[in-house]
C-alpha cells in the first residue's frame, strides 16, 4: 500500500500550511485519520489542470529499507492529493537553527537517494508520457525568448540576457539538449520534479516522504539528482548571502543524499543539471510570483553557476579562479 491509498478530501482535517503561487496552491491539512494530506491545485497562471497519469508505474517501497516512500496522489477537488507523515518539507526543516532540524533533514536526503535508486531501476511502463518534465520545457522556452512568456518572466529575460551575454544562454541550451537527450542504452523511470519541497519527512514517527506522480517520465536519473543537489546549492548561497551557517554545520548533505544512491551518474552531468535546476526556479519564481529586486543577485548568482558548471553542487568539486572546477 503506498501513502496515497485511500486518500479522500473529505478526510482533510485542521489546515495547518498554505503556499500560493501562480503556478500551484498548496493547502496542508491535518488527516482526521492519521498524518497529513497535500492538496496541490492549480495557481491562477497555471495553463492547465494536474494530473499523474502515469501514477500506477510508481514502485511501492514499503518493503525497502531506508528508503523515501513514493507518495502518489489522488484526483480530489479539483487538483491532487497525497497523504504524507508530516505538515512540512525539507526546506523547512533546513531553515530550522535548531540542531536536530539538520540531522531530520539529513535522514531524508538518504532516503531521497535510495528511493530515487529503486525509482530509477523500475521498468519503464509502455504509454508513458514522454518528453522533458514540465519544469525543463518552461526553462527552455523562457531561454529561447519564445512569444506567450509571462510578464515576469520576460523581464527576466531581458534583465538576465544583459548579465549572462548570449554564450552563457548557448551553454545553458546545450546542457538542457544533453540533459534530455535520449539514455543509452535504455531510458529509466525518473520522478521528473524530485526537489526540496516535495521531500516530507515524518513529523513524531514513520518513513519519509516524496510526493510523486505529475511528473514521472523517462529520462536520465542526473536529473533527478541535480534537482536536489541544485536546491542544496541554492539554499547554501543564500543563508551564506544572509549571514547564516550555510553548509558548514553537520553533514554534507550532498553527500548524505549521493551515499543513499550509491554509484551513479558522473560529476559533470549531475553539476549542468544541478545548474539547469536553479535556472529553472529563478524563472517560475519571476513568472509566477512577485518580481523582486532579489531576482538581481540571482541573476550574478547563477551566472557563476555556469562559469563553474554547477561544480559547487557536486561533492568533492569547487569552482577554481575565474571558475576553473577543481578536485
Amino acid at each position: 500500500m503506498t501513502l496515497a491509498d485511500e486518500v479522500r478530501l473529505d478526510d482533510a482535517g485542521d489546515l495547518v500550511a498554505e503556499h500560493v503561487t501562480g503556478l500551484q496552491h498548496t493547502r496542508v491539512h491535518r488527516s482526521v485519520r492519521d498524518g497529513f494530506l497535500w492538496w496541490h491545485r492549480p495557481g491562477a497562471l497555471h495553463p492547465g489542470p494536474l494530473a499523474a497519469p502515469a501514477a500506477a508505474a510508481v514502485p511501492d517501497l514499503s518493503g525497502v529499507p531506508g528508503a523515501a516512500l513514493l507518495a502518489t496522489p489522488v484526483p480530489a477537488g479539483g487538483g491532487l492529493l497525497h497523504r504524507a507523515p508530516g505538515a512540512v518539507s525539507v526546506v523547512t526543516w533546513l531553515a530550522d537553527p535548531r540542531p536536530g532540524a539538520r540531522r531530520l533533514a539529513a535522514h531524508a536526503l538518504a532516503a531521497a537517494g535510495c528511493a530515487l535508486r529503486a525509482l530509477h531501476g523500475t521498468p519503464v511502463p509502455p504509454g508513458l508520457p514522454t518528453g522533458p518534465p514540465a519544469a525543463l520545457r518552461r526553462m527552455r522556452a523562457w531561454a529561447d525568448g519564445r512569444d506567450g512568456l509571462l510578464p515576469g518572466a520576460a523581464r527576466l529575460r531581458e534583465e538576465t540576457l544583459a548579465v549572462w551575454g548570449a554564450d552563457r544562454f548557448d551553454r545553458v541550451r546545450t546542457w538542457w539538449e544533453e540533459a534530455v537527450a535520449p539514455a543509452v542504452p535504455a531510458p529509466s523511470l525518473i520522478h521528473g520534479g524530485a526537489s526540496l519541497g516535495a521531500l516530507v519527512p515524518p513529523l513524531h514517527r514513520g518513513r519519509t516522504a516524496l510526493l510523486t506522480g505529475e511528473d514521472l517520465t523517462a529520462g536520465s536519473p542526473a536529473l533527478d539528482l541535480g534537482w536536489l543537489l541544485g536546491d542544496l546549492a541554492e539554499l547554501a548561497w543564500s543563508e551564506g548571502r544572509n549571514g547564516g551557517r550555510g553548509d558548514e554545520e553537520g553533514p554534507d548533505l550532498r553527500h548524505v543524499l549521493l551515499a543513499g544512491y550509491g554509484p551513479g551518474p558522473g560529476p559533470v552531468a549531475l553539476g549542468r543539471a544541478a545548474v539547469l535546476r536553479v535556472v529553472t526556479h529563478m524563472q517560475d519564481f519571476a513568472a509566477y510570483c512577485d518580481w523582486t529586486e532579489e531576482l538581481h543577485d540571482y541573476i550574478a548568482f547563477t551566472a557563476e553557476l555556469i562559469d563553474e558548471e554547477g561544480h559547487r553542487a557536486v561533492p568533492g568539486l569547487g569552482p577554481g579562479p575565474g571558475g576553473t572546477p577543481t578536485p
